[in-house]
């Protein structure tokens, strides 16, 4: 098979906590595929309509009127989408087990009883199915961290507490799972204690 660690890495945690820089550095090290699970959610959406797959169009009506929700409505809405859319993750992972390429999948809206699922799924399959959730539970961080991303967006505060609130949200269940859970600083050592945890 492969010389990685891994067949698929699921690579989960809220925005702006560095999966996708992390996934990219993996990937280069392992001659890995990178799916951006980002990129999936768009492309269900476009070819669904909100009647046909509710879960997936539930920030649509506020998005019509630039509604300003409250935070924990955010949250809310995030994580009944990030459910909405384990059917799609899982079918992501089992293509990629078809294929003799490692990936490494990341994304805001990945799961931890998904990617649980995924990991047994894979061990029945005989395959290296592995998951790691990123956490940073410091809204200031993840503002930062989106200044610099996103410099014309401005600061974001907003965003980056829902984010954090997301964040420890995806821990707390990544635990249910017995998932490993990694902090997503101190970053020069975060593809490490990565590897650590998933080897």
């Amino acid at each position: 098979m492969t010389e990685t660690p891994w067949d698929v890495l699921l690579l989960g945690g809220a925005s702006g906590i560095g999966k996708s820089q992390l996934a990219a550095r993996l990937a280069d090290e392992h001659k890995a595929f990178v799916v951006e699970f980002d990129d999936v959610v768009e492309a269900v959406r476009a070819i669904t309509t909100p009647e046909q797959h509710p879960g997936l169009h539930l920030f649509d009506a506020y998005e019509e009127v630039d509604a300003e929700l409250p935070e924990d409505r955010v949250l809310a809405l995030q994580l009944a989408t990030a459910r909405a859319l384990e059917p799609a993750a899982l079918g992501v992972v089992r293509n990629r087990l078809t294929v003799d390429v490692p990936a490494v999948i990341e994304g805001d809206y990945l799961t931890p009883a998904a990617a649980a699922r995924a990991v047994r799924e894979g061990a029945a399959a005989g395959r290296r199915v592995r998951a790691v959730f990123l956490h940073e539970g410091d809204a200031g961080q993840i503002a930062a961290n989106y200044a610099a991303r996103e410099p014309a967006a401005g600061r974001q505060s907003e965003r980056a507490r829902v984010s954090a609130a997301y964040s420890r949200r995806l821990a707390e269940q990544a635990r249910e799972h017995g998932l490993p859970v990694v902090d997503a600083r101190p970053w020069p050592t975060l593809a490490s204690r990565v590897r650590e945890a998933t080897a």
